[in-house]
């Protein structure tokens, strides 16, 4: 049964329909392989999906800066309430998500939390755990925000503060007047 399990979330992690003979087995996924992690027999290695590890870090990180669950959260990017979440959801999916939006992404964490965040292998899993997971969601409240980052949402941080106004004596090297124009 055990590798039977792993196929079932090899096929689910690859984007692949399982077959409808496994559809049923599919959601008997057991919590020590799901949540454990584990490693295949080629060496690649899956890391933990810790939903509850990644209510704390989704809120640690900062990814509530910009993105919300359940109403929580910015308005920035795409909110990440479980409803709204594929089912089955492919982890490698939301991951070349994020890959593809990695420039907007690092733009905004540098103008909102003054540098870009660093993830691990095993803490983006569980982020990812954590989006797709509406029983450990119901359990996100603004308590789970650390309070630099509520500071940083509520206008105390880095992407609120007001630039100091440039200005150019020599207008007309540079081609600007001031105006706009």
């Amino acid at each position: 049964m055990r590798h039977f399990t792993r196929t079932v979330v090899l096929l689910a992690f690859a984007g692949q329909a399982a077959p409808a003979a496994f559809a049923q087995e599919q959601s008997q996924l057991s919590d020590p392989i799901s949540r454990s992690g584990f490693v295949l027999e080629n060496g690649l290695a899956i890391p933990p999906f810790d939903p509850a590890k990644g209510r704390k870090l989704f809120a640690a990180k900062g990814c509530v800066v910009c993105h919300s669950v359940n109403g929580i959260g910015g308005e920035d990017a795409p909110e990440f309430s479980a409803e709204f979440m594929d089912e089955p959801m492919n982890a490698f999916d939301f991951a070349a998500n994020m890959w593809r939006g990695a420039p907007a992404m690092i733009a905004m964490q540098e103008d909102e939390l003054g540098e870009q965040i660093e993830l691990t292998g095993e803490e983006l899993a569980a982020i990812i755990a954590f989006v797709h997971d509406a029983e450990e969601q119901q359990k996100f409240s603004q308590a789970d925000i650390p309070h630099d980052i509520e500071e940083l949402m509520h206008g105390g941080g880095h992407g609120d503060e007001p630039e100091a106004e440039e200005h150019d004596d020599d207008a007309g090297e540079t081609g600007h007047d001031g105006s706009g124009n």
